[in-house]
C-alpha cells in the first residue's frame, strides 16, 4: 500500500472540473497542485480550493470520467455490446478474463483514493472555515468520499449479497490525509460491512449538512440519490425506496423528453437538464468525456471501440422511444447516442433512476413508499411513449427490463446483476472474475492488503 499512499499524497488536479449542486461564487476559485506538507491550509479560501480539487479528481477519466462506468457495463455484458477496442485492460473486462496486473484496475484503485485524500485533507481542515460555509464544505467532503468508498468496495470486494459481508475482505479505510509515508501506512483491508457502514454514514451526514440548492456542486438530493443506490446494493428496500422518495418529493428535478436527456442532435450543449441530480460539468477547455471516447463513433470525437449489438435493439418494444437513441455510423456499426457529445456533461444521477429505484424497491418490499411501484414504472414508460402497465400485470421481470433500457450505458449493469444474483454469460453474480483485483504494485508494497480470490 507504501505506492498507494504515495501516488494520493494531497494532490489536487488542475482546471476546474464541478458537478452539479453547489455555491456559484466557487466557481472562481482556482484547484491548487500541490500542498505543502510542511504548513498547514492557513485560511478557508485554501479549503476551497481543495474542495474544488476533489471534485476535479472526481471526474477523473478513470473515476466519474466515464471509466468506471464503462467497465460496469463491459463486465456485465452478456451479448448486447461488443469491444472492438485495442486497449488491453477494458478488453480484459470485457472478456471477463483480467489478470492481477490489469492497468484499469490500477489506475481506477489510485485515482478514487488520490480524491479520497483530498477530501480528508478538506475535512481536517474545517476549522478554517467561513462558519458559514463549514458545514456545506463538511457535506460537500462527505459526499465525495462516501461515493468513491462505495465504487471501490463494490468492484475490489465481494458483493453485499456474497457470503458474509463482515467476514469479506472490502477495501482500506483511511479516514485522515496521508502526508508522508510510515509503516502505519500500510493498512488492511477493512470488511465490506465496515465500508459500508463509512459509506452511509458519510453520506447520510452530507445529506443532513448540504443545501437543497448548490451550483454546480454536490446537493442534499445527491446524497440522497446516491445513498437509494448503496441501500439497493444492500438490498434494503425500504431505505431505498426512502432515499428515492427524498428526491422526488423535492420537485427540484423533473422528467424530460427521452432525446433531451443525452442526444447531442437535441440537447446540443451537452448541459444539465431538469432531470440531472448530480453530473460531471465537461466544457471544450476542460475535462474529457471517456464514455464518449469509448462509446462514441470516429466522426462524434470517440474511438468507435463499443459496438451496439442486435440482442440489445431487439429488447425495446415497438413505438419505444430510446430505440431511437442509436445510430449507424459511417464506418457501418450501431452506436448509443448516449454519449457522441465529445464535451458533454457525463449523468451521474438522473430522476428517472430514482422513480426506477422506487418502483423495485416498493415491489420486492410488497409496499407503496412514495408511491405505487406501477405508478412509478408507467411514469418512466409514458415518457418512452409506451403504454401503461396494469398494477395487477406488474411483474419485477418487467421492471428490470424498463431499468435495463432506461439506464443502458450508465454504468449499472455488473452492480444490478451482482445485487439481484443473476449470471452474466456462464459465470454467476458470485464468480471471482467479476470482482476487479488489488492492483498488483500496492499488494506488492504492502504486506497486509491481501487479494481477491482468483488472482
Amino acid at each position: 500500500m507504501a505506492y498507494l499512499f504515495k501516488n494520493i499524497l494531497p494532490y489536487a488536479l488542475t482546471g476546474s472540473l464541478l458537478l452539479l449542486g453547489g455555491c456559484a461564487s466557487q466557481l472562481d476559485v482556482k484547484p491548487v497542485n500541490t500542498i505543502d506538507a510542511g504548513a498547514a491550509v492557513a485560511t478557508s479560501g485554501d479549503v476551497a480550493a481543495l474542495l474544488v480539487g476533489a471534485y476535479d479528481a472526481l471526474g477523473d477519466l478513470d473515476v466519474y470520467g466515464g471509466n468506471i462506468q464503462r467497465d460496469a457495463d463491459l463486465l456485465g455484458d452478456n451479448g448486447e455490446i461488443f469491444f472492438d477496442g485495442t486497449f488491453v485492460a477494458p478488453d480484459e473486462i470485457f472478456r471477463k478474463s483480467m489478470l492481477v496486473n490489469n492497468g484499469q484496475a490500477e489506475v481506477t484503485w489510485l485515482d478514487s483514493y488520490r480524491a479520497i485524500n483530498i477530501a480528508n485533507n478538506v475535512l481536517a481542515n474545517l476549522d478554517v472555515v467561513t462558519e458559514g460555509d463549514r458545514a456545506r464544505v463538511e457535506g460537500e467532503a462527505k459526499f465525495i468520499r462516501g461515493t468513491l468508498y462505495f465504487e471501490l468496495v463494490r468492484n475490489y470486494a465481494k458483493a453485499w449479497t456474497d457470503g458474509t459481508p463482515s467476514a469479506n475482505p472490502g477495501v482500506p479505510l483511511v479516514l485522515e490525509p496521508t502526508v508522508e509515508i510510515t509503516e502505519q501506512a500500510k493498512v488492511s483491508r477493512n470488511s465490506v460491512s465496515e465500508v459500508y457502514a463509512q459509506v452511509i454514514k458519510d453520506l447520510t451526514e452530507a445529506e443532513t449538512k448540504l443545501p437543497e440548492s448548490n451550483g454546480f456542486f454536490a446537493t442534499k438530493y445527491a446524497a440522497a440519490g446516491m445513498l437509494s443506490r448503496v441501500y439497493m446494493m444492500q438490498q434494503k428496500y425500504p431505505e431505498a425506496a426512502n432515499a428515492a422518495t427524498r428526491v422526488i418529493d423535492s420537485k427540484k428535478y423533473s422528467l424530460v423528453n427521452t432525446a433531451e436527456v443525452f442526444d447531442l442532435r437535441v440537447n446540443q450543449n451537452g448541459f444539465n437538464t431538469a432531470e440531472d441530480i448530480f453530473a460531471i460539468q465537461l466544457t471544450s477547455q476542460d475535462g474529457l468525456n471517456a464514455l464518449n471516447t469509448f462509446y462514441g463513433a470516429p466522426e462524434y470525437g470517440g474511438r468507435g471501440d463499443i459496438l451496439i449489438e442486435d440482442a440489445h435493439l431487439a429488447l425495446y418494444e415497438n413505438g419505444d422511444r430510446r430505440a431511437e437513441l442509436f445510430y449507424v455510423a459511417e464506418n457501418g456499426n450501431t452506436y448509443t447516442s448516449k454519449w457522441i457529445n465529445q464535451y458533454g456533461n457525463i449523468k451521474i444521477l438522473r430522476l428517472a433512476e430514482m422513480y426506477l429505484t422506487r418502483a423495485e424497491a416498493n415491489f420486492r418490499n410488497d409496499s407503496s413508499i412514495g408511491a405505487s411501484p406501477a405508478s412509478d414504472i408507467n411514469l418512466i414508460r409514458a415518457r418512452a411513449g409506451l403504454s401503461a402497465i396494469p398494477a395487477t400485470s406488474l411483474t419485477i421481470g418487467a421492471i428490470m427490463k424498463e431499468r435495463h433500457l432506461e439506464l443502458a450505458f450508465e454504468g449499472h449493469l455488473i452492480h444490478d446483476i451482482k445485487r439481484t444474483k443473476g449470471t452474466v454469460g456462464g459465470l454467476a453474480f458470485d464468480s471471482p472474475k467479476l470482482v476487479y483485483p488489488i492492483p498488483l504494485r500496492e499488494t506488492d508494497a504492502n504486506a497486509n492488503l491481501t487479494q481477491n480470490p482468483g488472482y
